[in-house]
Order: structure tokens, then C-alpha cells, then sequence
């Protein structure tokens, strides 16, 4: 009898041990993207819904310590929102959503957001189509507030190349600049490719481009565009 307590509590110990790590508490982040992150491109819902599609590999990298919560609107952007919201390749928003969203920073709320000038990832619908990803990211009114204004040369070569962003390898193709204006509260980086902005009580991660996401099918190309993900947004939670 006494030999199996001791069992049972040695047990027990062990498992104290190891249950953090299991039951570690998972930040939510806000999700507001025009990109198929959390379901693939489809003609319709019970395509896109089915089992056996593969998942983005973003998505399965942000839910393995996240959850995520998909919105639609950010009007609806309040102290119960999760503390950092990812935008990636977002519609373009209404002047609701802009003051909404600007209220939010200033009252601590953190931004990553990715805002490329001119997507080069692949499409299945056609230009036109209201499901298809944001060619273009038109946030003027937003980032002229956060004192930030988009440049984008047309001349650049098409192609993809990297900078190094918190340690990591960061792929752009057609990437536009963040250029932050004289006196605001933001800081240009990354041969302007990223600017940092701290506004109000929150703070917003810029980076003027998108190829990130471009989806991946094979562990090697997933692992350093995952790495640098998960890096951004720790950089940016803080």
C-alpha cells in the first residue's frame, strides 16, 4: 500500500513538473488579413472547409502558442481585444475602423502589420474579385496619423532577396519603404523596409511587404520563414 503511494506521489512530482509546459497559457492575437491564412483559396465554403486541405503553414506556426481570432471589423477593437493584433495584407478600412483602430493603439494596443505595395504571391481568383487578397495595401490615412508614408519603386528588380530582422532572415520581393516623417514617433529600419512606431500608451511594427506568407510545402522553406514570424511578433508584443 505504502509502495504504491510513493509510486503515485513520485508520479504526481513529475507531472508538476512537466504540466506548465503543457498547460502554458496561450495569448490570443488578432487577426485581420485579406491572405488565406486560416482557410485556402476556394470557389466556395465547403471546398475551403474540407479536412484534407493543408494548412498554411503560418497558421500552424501562430496556433502553436496563440490562439487566433479572426476579425472581420475593427470597429469593434476595445479593452477586450487581444493585446496584439497581426494585420496582414488588409483591406483597405473604413473611417470607422481608422479611428477605431487608432484609439486602440493609443490605449496600449500592439500592431504588426504587413502592408505590401505590390503582392506578387499567386492568386486562384481573378483580378476583380472581391476574394482575392489585397493587390495593394491603401492605408494612407492610418499611417500618415502614425507619421509614416509609403514610397514604392517601380523600378526595383522582381525577385526575392532578404534583410535580417531580429536575428532573422526576412524574405520581400516588390517591397515598398516605410518612410517615417521628420518629428513623428516613428523609426524607419531595414533599408526602410520596417519602421517602428510607438503611439500613445501602444506601438505599431510596419513592414512594407507581404512575401512572408507566400505559402510553403517543405520543412526547409517553412522553418526560416517561421522562425522570423514567431521572432516579429514577440518583437512586436513588447
Amino acid at each position: 500500500m505504502l509502495a504504491g503511494l510513493a509510486i503515485a506521489a513520485t508520479a504526481l512530482a513529475a507531472w508538476a513538473l512537466i504540466a506548465p509546459d503543457r498547460a502554458a497559457p496561450r495569448t490570443p492575437i488578432a487577426l485581420f488579413t485579406s491572405l488565406p491564412l486560416l482557410w485556402a483559396e476556394a470557389p466556395d465554403v465547403a471546398t475551403m472547409l474540407r479536412p484534407e486541405g493543408a494548412m498554411h503553414w503560418a497558421r500552424a506556426a501562430l496556433e502553436r502558442g496563440h490562439d487566433l481570432v479572426p476579425l472581420d471589423s475593427l470597429e469593434t477593437l476595445g479593452t477586450r481585444s487581444p493585446p496584439l493584433l497581426l494585420m496582414a495584407q488588409p483591406r483597405p478600412l473604413s473611417p470607422q475602423e481608422n479611428v477605431a483602430l487608432d484609439a486602440w493603439v493609443r490605449d496600449g494596443g500592439r500592431v504588426l502589420l504587413f502592408a505590401d505595395p505590390a503582392l506578387t504571391q499567386d492568386s486562384a481568383f481573378a483580378l476583380g474579385d472581391k476574394r482575392r487578397p489585397q493587390d495593394t495595401v491603401l492605408l494612407s490615412p492610418i499611417l500618415t496619423r502614425w507619421g509614416l508614408r509609403l514610397t514604392f519603386d517601380e523600378d526595383q528588380p522582381l525577385g526575392e532577396r532578404t534583410i535580417v530582422i531580429a536575428a532573422r532572415r526576412l524574405p520581400l520581393n516588390l517591397p515598398g519603404r516605410r518612410v517615417a516623417v521628420p518629428g513623428g514617433a516613428c523609426r524607419s529600419g531595414a533599408d526602410g523596409a520596417m519602421a517602428r512606431c510607438r503611439i500613445g500608451e501602444g506601438a505599431v511594427t510596419v513592414i512594407a511587404d507581404a512575401a512572408l506568407f507566400e505559402r510553403q510545402e517543405q520543412e526547409e522553406t517553412v522553418a526560416p520563414r517561421r522562425d522570423v514570424l514567431l521572432a516579429l511578433v514577440e518583437q512586436a508584443s513588447r
